[in-house]
């Protein structure tokens, strides 16, 4: 009795295991042979070519909702905008209901895309094939098909305030081949879901507004429904800053300096040259990535003129050392340029020689000229009493005076050229100073 009784209790708890360990697998096994009884029941006789709708002169009505998940290129030469989308399109099929409790309690399954009608809703402006994915089928015959895909859209770039740009560039969807009264796409939300959007490292999104759309063709008398996304892009202009625009501006600064450099170092013209060099280059890097257009943006525009600056400069440059080293062989300095020149825009631009200042008072400077030439009398005149007379002595000391006359003039003459070419480089290194700090102005207050 012992016995059966121990064997009685064994029987009785393998049942209860057994019936709690492969119960879960019995059931799903039920729930795939429903499964594939039901596919093969709303399989037979159904065809994926043609609309499923019960009246032909009824409307399909597609939701289409877009996420953004990631800006993957903005090719602003060639005007194309490569995004990472996931595209969602709910619809219902008439044909693919079923009473749920005939097939134990399912609700929906999940299938090849391929096997049902899908809508040929497609990107206007060019649209990478999505992937082929499956779609989610209910049991009142609407049908989910999400499905992502990597598109390729024309996008026209407005590069006039390049880098500190915004963007607009608009995702159209709708169907190819069927008109609004067959297949009508509406919108589930106000715009595109950015919930998932990954940051991208030169553009911030600000922002996907969409607007359905109904469009009438010239070739086709019935209506067409679109969708319309506008994504709102600005541009991450640190980058461009740093690398584009603050290189620049030094290098701008430096030309005036030119005129500050003294003309005896013989580096005047050359450092022209070396900055109109450096800007062409920065100014080939911004044509390289701008699209061929009409509009120049404005950093464009500032290079140009910043270049066209410096070649006035160089050549001012130029003219001024002509000046300074004008030599012996010049014609004195005019009345008026003495005047205006040496002893007004001096004072001005404080441009004084070694040894003077601004506090020096004229009755204390060297006079420019000399007195007469020396005659005979003048040099009587410097010999002391009872000093005997010879005539040719007289005819040679008087010849040396007036050696050393011309001479001291000539000095005279040349050091007036040399200052006058001085306070032009003076000059001309202030007002080019202003003109490249109103350019830099402008430019900052209309590109932002």
């Amino acid at each position: 009795m012992h016995l059966r009784h121990m064997l009685f209790h064994c029987l009785y708890f393998y049942n209860v295991i057994g019936g709690v360990l492969f119960f879960p697998l019995v059931s799903h096994g039920a729930r795939g042979h429903y499964a594939r009884k039901l596919l093969n029941d709303l399989m037979e006789g159904y065809s994926n070519a043609l609309r499923p709708v019960e009246d032909t002169d009824s409307a399909l009505n597609v939701s289409l909702q877009i996420t953004l998940s990631q800006i993957k290129d903005m090719d602003e030469r060639n005007q194309v905008l490569t995004t990472y989308l996931w595209i969602r399109q709910v619809w219902h099929d008439a044909y693919l209901k079923w009473n749920k409790e005939d097939y134990d309690d399912l609700e929906m399954i999940n299938i090849p895309s391929d096997l049902v009608w899908k809508p040929d809703i497609v990107l206007y402006n060019k649209l990478g094939e999505p992937s082929n994915t499956n779609v989610k089928l209910r049991y009142n015959g609407e049908l989910i098909w999400d499905s992502p895909a990597i598109t390729k859209s024309t996008c026209v770039v407005d590069v006039a305030y390049f880098p500190f740009d915004w963007q607009q560039c608009n995702l159209t969807f709708g169907s190819w081949t069927y008109n609004g009264n067959q297949v009508d796409v509406t919108l589930t939300m106000d715009g595109g879901d950015l919930s998932d959007f990954v940051e991208n490292v030169e553009w911030e999104c600000h922002g996907m507004p969409a607007v359905r759309n109904v469009m009438m063709y010239g070739c086709c008398s019935d209506p067409y429904t679109e969708i319309t996304y506008t994504l709102l892009l600005k541009r991450r202009s640190s980058f461009y800053i740093f690398n584009l625009l603050l290189p620049c501006f030094l290098i701008s600064f430096l030309a005036p300096l030119g005129f500050y450099l003294p003309a005896d170092s013989g580096e005047k013209v050359s450092l022209g040259v070396t900055v109109l060099l450096a800007l062409t280059v920065f100014q080939l890097l911004v044509a390289e990535s701008m699209p061929p257009a009409e509009s120049m943006p404005y950093i464009g525009k500032y290079y140009i003129a910043t270049m066209t600056m410096i070649t006035a400069s160089t050549s001012l440059t130029i003219f001024i050392m002509n000046i300074h080293f004008c030599g012996a062989e010049a014609r004195p300095v005019p009345h008026w340029a003495k005047v205006l020149i040496i002893d007004y825009m001096s004072k001005i631009l404080f441009v004084y020689e070694v040894g003077e200042n601004c506090t020096t008072p004229e009755s204390e400077k060297t006079p420019l000229y000399s007195e007469e030439p020396m005659s005979e009398m003048g040099v009587l005149a410097i010999l002391p009493q009872n000093y005997p007379v010879f005539p040719q002595v007289v005819k040679n000391i008087q010849y040396i005076a007036n050696c050393f006359r011309e001479q001291r003039s000539t000095c005279i003459k040349v050091a007036e050229w040399k200052k006058v070419a001085k306070v032009m480089d003076r000059f001309f290194m202030w007002i080019f100073f202003i003109m490249v700090f109103l350019m830099s102005i402008l430019i900052i207050a209309k590109a932002s």
